[in-house]
C-alpha cells in the first residue's frame, strides 16, 4: 500500500517517480461540465480546494472545451498554485497533439500544466500512431522541454491489453510515463480486469495510478450491490495515487469528502467480502458499459480529433 499521508479531512499520496504530493480524491473534470450553471461548477471547484482537494482533471474535449475553460476561471485569484492540473488529448500525430495542448493551455488560463496525458488510448494501434515518427509523442516531448507540460500519461477505459500495449511501446522507445489513469472499481476485478491485469505492472515500474469509473459512471451504486462510499473506499483500498471522480453538484462533492473522512484501508476480508457479493453482477460487464460499447467513445464519434491518422505499418 502506498504512505497515505492525513492533513486535517483530506488524504494525500506519492504519484510515483515523480514525487509529487497530490490529494488522493481527485476532482473529474467531465462532470464541471454538466453543473448547472458556470458560477455552480466555479463553486464546485474552489471548495474542493479549500477543502484539501489538489489534483484537479480535465480533457481538451469534454464538452468542447467548457469543462477547461470553467476550471480555467475557477483557478484565478491565487488558486492555481494551490492544485496539481492534469489535462489529456486526443491527437495522435504531432501537429494536432500539439495543437490540442496549446488550446488546453488557454483554455485554462495557465503557462504549464502539470501532467498532459494521451486521451482515450482504446484501440490497439493507438501506441503505434502515438510513438510513430510524428507521433503525439513528439509533440508532448516538445513541449515538456519548453515548459509547457511537466509530466506525462494516458489514459484509457476499454481494455486492459491496450493499456499493457502501450506501456510495452513506450519501453521499447525509453519512454517512461509518469502516470496511467484507468478504471478501477468492484466489478473491474471479474471483468477485463484493469486491477489485475495493468496495476501490478504499474506498481512494478513506479507510475502513478489514477483510478477512475469507480462507480461505473454511476450504474453500479445504481444497481443497489454497493453504496456510492463503499464504491470509492474499495478503490482508495488499493494502491492508487488519486481516485478521480466526477462531481457535478455540491452533493457530490460532500458525499466524495464523507468518503475521504471516514475512510480507512479495508481489510483483505472486506474486500474479499466486497468481490464475492459482486462477482454474479459483474461477469458480464453491464455494470461498466465503457468496456462493453462505444457509448463513452468520443473520439470513435470524433475521428477528427485524432487528426491524420497513419494507415501504413509504423
Amino acid at each position: 500500500m502506498i504512505e497515505t499521508i492525513r492533513k486535517e479531512d483530506m488524504l494525500y499520496r506519492k504519484l510515483g517517480h515523480t514525487g509529487e504530493i497530490v490529494s488522493l480524491l481527485g476532482l473529474g473534470g467531465f462532470h464541471l461540465g454538466m453543473a448547472r450553471s458556470e458560477a455552480e461548477s466555479i463553486r464546485i471547484i474552489r471548495t474542493a480546494v479549500d477543502k484539501g482537494i489538489t489534483f484537479m482533471d480535465n480533457c481538451w474535449d469534454y464538452h468542447e472545451g467548457l469543462s477547461e475553460m470553467r476550471m480555467g476561471k475557477a483557478l484565478m485569484e491565487g488558486y492555481r498554485d494551490k492544485v496539481f492540473l492534469m489535462s489529456k488529448i486526443d491527437g495522435r500525430d504531432k501537429r494536432t497533439a500539439g495543437r490540442q495542448i496549446d488550446e488546453s493551455l488557454l483554455r485554462l488560463r495557465t503557462d504549464t500544466i502539470d501532467l498532459m496525458q494521451f486521451h482515450e488510448v482504446i484501440r490497439l494501434e493507438d501506441p503505434d500512431l502515438i510513438f510513430a515518427k510524428g507521433g503525439a509523442v513528439e509533440a508532448v516531448q516538445e513541449a515538456r522541454e519548453n515548459g509547457k507540460i511537466r509530466y506525462v500519461g494516458f489514459t484509457g477505459h476499454k481494455d486492459p491489453w491496450v493499456h499493457q500495449r502501450m506501456l510495452e511501446k513506450a519501453t521499447v522507445h525509453r519512454f517512461r510515463f509518469d502516470a496511467v489513469q484507468m478504471p478501477l472499481n468492484v466489478m473491474d476485478a471479474h471483468f477485463r480486469s484493469f486491477q489485475y491485469t495493468v496495476l501490478p505492472s504499474l506498481i512494478e515500474q513506479d507510475i502513478g495510478v489514477l483510478g477512475m469509473k469507480s462507480m461505473g459512471a454511476g450504474a453500479i451504486p445504481a444497481g443497489g450491490v454497493v453504496t456510492p462510499i463503499q464504491c470509492l473506499h474499495y478503490v482508495m483500498s488499493l494502491p492508487v495515487s488519486v481516485v478521480i471522480t466526477g462531481i457535478e453538484g455540491m452533493d457530490r462533492l460532500e458525499q466524495a469528502l464523507e468518503a475521504v473522512r471516514t475512510f480507512t484501508p479495508l481489510s483483505q476480508g472486506s474486500m474479499s467480502a466486497l468481490l464475492d457479493r459482486t462477482q454474479e453482477a459483474a461477469k458480464t460487464g453491464k455494470y461498466e458499459g465503457f468496456k462493453t460499447s462505444t457509448l463513452y467513445d468520443a473520439t470513435a464519434r470524433h475521428p477528427e480529433w485524432l487528426g491524420t491518422v497513419r494507415t501504413e505499418p509504423p
